[in-house]
């Protein structure tokens, strides 16, 4: 099974092809009425089906004025969806049956830039995967890797912006706020959860067109709790990937060079591209019979190595002409070295092949832990990770190895509400998801007593738009500005009509996002404070973590 596995993993990376793209979010059943909506992956936390009573695609500003005012005029519920809707969390759902989805999916079209763009502009930072739309990672607080100049959080780009907002009758249930580069409300409305209204129009401060050097460096972990103290100080662009059970760091040595270095390199990401679907399929299989029952931790392990390998032979999907890699380093324009996702715009091929996630097919089905810890921190946080690696290291195949290792980035300290209060380090997981309800991983205990002790020791902030519902328990405390953005939400929606149930949880106004039942600690919706909180008819145990012991993990271990 482990030499299966390994197969169709090395195959799945080195297959290149296009691919049908992912599946529209909004499904109804009588047109434009009785509607389902969801994220990429299919599933939210809780896997409960969100519902909606309508859906519309305005295309103008105008036509999501009328949008917001129809859905206001009648005191309906409402919530934006994306083309793609890439957050995890449940910030899409207005909640019922009688909400409204209004689908920006339309609003797509690039509405003014300065004469200087002529010559080439560039944004100089944003998220890895550019399956977005610029509304939702502005409301999610979404960012690449810096801590220089700006950082790498889009937001703090941002000179300007337009939002519709619920209006009272007298001025047509609708109106539009412009927000310039100095109104005082711009803080709020830059990472919003979508909370305030609907983001028609953004204007970003871009940068001279400019390209970037990457070179990718392997290393022992010895030193890795100091680098990660320094690194993103060192390289503009710098960020980490680490392998804990292989004791490898994977450096990225990424910076700004002129424009007239030479070289025309491109990132086609490898985690990104279409797959055959025959392949996902098979390799989910062979996945759910290695994380689900008896747990093979020497062939997961086997299969983390071999992924590792393969990745680095191909240099992560790095091409230094935009076809073949000669070589480090890497040299390309800022446009074609900062994001990837060519699975999301490739030919339709009748599903022959797909994004790995599509919710389509049974093929890759996981759960993304993500959170920050201020960079003053950071290097005692990833101390402890070694100490809890170092108990066990095969324990951390299954939940990390075989999932491309911890990814590290870096965030500069943002004046938005919601946004960073201090420099940080983000901690980004992928991790084995199963499609049961209430199902274990294998030695699930470790991905969650890394969450816990960055979210509850090291005062971990849980980004926006990734994690199950235990990580926002308490985190709205941790932000000091969070009074003066829901001083700015009353003002702008005071009915909540923008607002659901999730959202009212996770902002502190009402509730918690916790959902205590048989199985939440599985499921990622509690911290385990009871065994029937876990799996016990499967020997999995509420028991103290390992390293930390105020943390609560459903294990395998004996000792209570």
């Amino acid at each position: 099974m482990g030499s299966m596995l390994s197969f169709l993993l090395l195959a799945i990376l080195l297959h290149l092809a296009g691919g049908s793209p992912p599946p529209e979010p909004v499904v109804c059943t009588d047109g434009t009425s009785n509607c389902t909506v969801t994220n990429s992956v299919g599933s939210f936390p809780d896997r409960i089906v969100c519902r909606a009573r309508s859906v519309t695609y305005p295309r103008t500003e105008q036509e999501l004025v009328g949008a917001v005012a129809a859905a206001a005029s009648a005191k309906r519920k409402m919530k934006v969806a994306t083309r793609y809707s890439h957050s995890i969390p449940k910030l899409m759902c207005p909640g019922g049956l009688d909400g409204a989805i209004i689908s920006t999916e339309r609003l797509n079209r690039t509405v003014r830039i300065d004469a200087a763009g002529a010559a080439g502009l560039s944004l100089p930072n944003s998220p890895y995967w550019y399956g977005l739309t610029i509304g939702g990672l502005l409301s999610t607080g979404a960012h690449g890797s810096s801590v220089w100049g700006k950082g790498s959080a889009v937001h703090e780009y941002v000179v300007g912006l337009r939002i519709v907002t619920p209006a009272p009758a007298s001025k047509g249930y609708a109106v539009v706020r412009e927000l310039g580069a100095d109104h005082p409300d711009l803080d709020a409305a830059k990472v919003s959860l979508g909370v305030l209204g609907v983001v028609s129009q953004v204007t970003l401060a871009l940068q001279p067109l400019f390209k970037r050097s990457v070179t990718f460096v392997t290393r022992d972990d010895s030193d890795f709790a100091d680098q990660v103290a320094v690194w993103g100080r060192l390289h503009e662009f710098g960020d980490m990937a680490w392998l804990p059970q292989q004791r490898k760091v994977l450096y990225r040595e990424d910076d700004r060079v002129d424009v007239s270095s030479p070289g025309d390199g491109l990132w086609d990401s490898l985690l990104g591209r279409s797959i055959p679907t025959r392949l996902l399929i098979n390799g989910r299989a062979a996945e759910e019979r290695l994380q689900e029952g008896s747990t093979n931790d020497t062939a997961l392990c086997a299969a983390g190595r071999l992924q590792a390998d393969s990745l680095e032979r191909q240099a992560y999907g790095f091409k230094n002409d935009g076809l073949n890699f000669t070589g480090y380093p890497v040299v390309g324009y800022q446009h074609r070295i900062q994001a990837s996702g060519t699975c999301i715009n490739s030919p339709e091929d009748g599903l022959n092949t797909s994004c790995p996630w599509d919710p389509r097919i049974r093929g890759s089905f996981s759960q993304n832990t993500d959170f920050s810890i201020a960079l003053s921190k950071a290097p005692a946080f990833v101390a402890e990770m070694q100490r809890l690696r170092d108990l066990s290291p095969d324990t951390f195949c299954a939940g990390i190895d075989t999932r491309f290792g911890v990814l590290i980035r870096y965030v500069k300290a943002s004046s938005a509400y919601l946004g960073k209060p201090e420099d940080s380090v983000d901690f980004d997981i992928v991790s084995y998801r199963s499609r049961t309800d209430g199902m274990p991983r294998a030695h699930a205990d470790v991905v969650d007593e890394i969450e816990q002790i960055a979210l509850h020791k090291y005062g971990g902030l849980p980004h926006w738009g990734k994690n199950r519902n235990f990580a926002f328990d308490g985190a709205i405390a941790k932000y000091p500005k969070a009074d003066e953005f829901l001083r700015v939400k009353d003002r702008y929606d005071p009915d909540g009509l923008f607002s659901s149930e999730w959202s009212d949880q996770v902002l502190g106004i009402n509730g918690s996002p916790n959902i205590v039942k048989e199985g939440c600690g599985v499921e990622g919706l509690c911290v385990c404070s009871d065994d029937s909180h876990c799996a016990p008819e499967q020997g999995y145990f509420c028991r103290p973590g390992k390293v930390h012991g105020e943390a609560r993990v459903c294990s395998t271990s004996a000792n209570p």
